[in-house]
């Protein structure tokens, strides 16, 4: 069973949502990221102009994530940026 872009979005969410709460995250979180924002903009069904502009950071900052050598560091640098991420995503779900 796929899910979704709705589906996919509350999991988006809830990924970074843990990230900011909790300033840590694992490197299959960053790839699972990754792999949801592609599908996302794959899939062409956001009419959210702010979030179909915000899409392209979200991957780079999974993608970013796999390759850090301080994860915990990456996500505490980009706290702020995941803030705005959640509450756009909130917003849109």
């Amino acid at each position: 069973m796929s899910l979704n872009v709705n589906d996919q979005l509350h999991v988006l969410y809830d990924l970074l949502s843990e990230h900011s709460e909790e300033c840590c995250g694992s490197v299959s979180e960053c790839q699972q990221i990754k792999r949801i924002v592609h599908s996302i903009m794959a899939n062409h069904s956001i009419d959210n102009e702010q979030l179909l502009q915000l899409l392209p950071e979200i991957y780079n900052y999974g993608r970013q994530g796999e390759l850090v050598q301080n994860l915990d560091e990456h996500i505490t640098l980009n706290q702020q940026n995941i803030k705005n991420w959640v509450n756009v995503i909130h917003t849109t779900t």
